[in-house]
């Protein structure tokens, strides 16, 4: 009998939803879920690097990153930040 079980995450409901990933290193980076593979690397479209801050302020400052890839192993965390 086959496993009835899938390979890989199941993160198709997340698609195309705006995401907060808090990565190791205590960074923190908003996006929209483009794409992702059976090892959680993930595709973030218009992602922002939220965990930023200025170093003459010490004021919180966002940096825009635009599409990227995420490898996961440094992700600790999924948080969606729309209704599902």
């Amino acid at each position: 009998m086959a496993p009835t079980h899938q390979k890989g995450p199941d993160l198709k409901r997340f698609m195309d939803k705006k995401l907060r990933l808090s990565l190791n290193g205590n960074r923190k980076v908003i996006g929209t879920l483009r794409g992702y593979d059976s090892f959680l690397n993930v595709v973030l479209e218009g992602a922002i690097d939220d965990s930023a801050k200025d170093s003459s302020s010490g004021e919180k400052m966002n940096t825009y990153l635009g599409q990227i890839v995420i490898r996961g192993n440094s992700i600790v965390q999924f948080e969606t930040l729309e209704r599902i």
